[in-house]
């Protein structure tokens, strides 16, 4: 599985839209969180902000960077809320290690948690919930 992700043309290609779309994933969660943390709190914020990018996380990768033709939307959907649910876990976890542990600030928190969980969730997005 992981000789393809390094030799095939179409994988490729696929995980850099996935990271262009993470990207940008990463800019409107950090905008809402920015937003919302002085009236929030940063927990709420946090999580409303999670949600927000995760949703124009999904559109994106939907219809442009992992373009799939399953006919099955709402399994589909079920099957990507579940990914992004372990994403969440990982995302908060870390972001709750690195603010309270090491001190980070809220941004910088918020945006070193988004990695562990990026492998995880192009592997389940690429190979089934979006699967070719």
């Amino acid at each position: 599985m992981f000789d393809s992700l390094l030799t095939d043309r179409e994988t490729q290609l696929r995980l850099l839209r996935f990271l262009v779309v993470g990207g940008g994933a990463a800019l409107v969660q950090i905008a809402v969180l920015r937003a919302l943390k002085a009236r929030l709190g940063e927990t709420w914020a946090f999580s409303i902000s999670w949600v927000v990018s995760t949703t124009t996380h999904y559109l994106a990768n939907r219809f442009w960077a992992l373009p799939s033709g399953r006919g099955d939307t709402v399994q589909q959907l079920g099957e990507y809320l579940v990914a992004v649910g372990l994403s969440y876990l990982i995302n908060l976890g870390m972001f709750k290690l690195l603010r309270n542990r090491f001190q980070m600030s809220t941004t910088w928190a918020a945006l070193w948690a988004i990695p562990p969980s990026t492998v995880v969730v192009f592997l389940l997005l690429n190979y089934r919930v979006f699967g070719r």
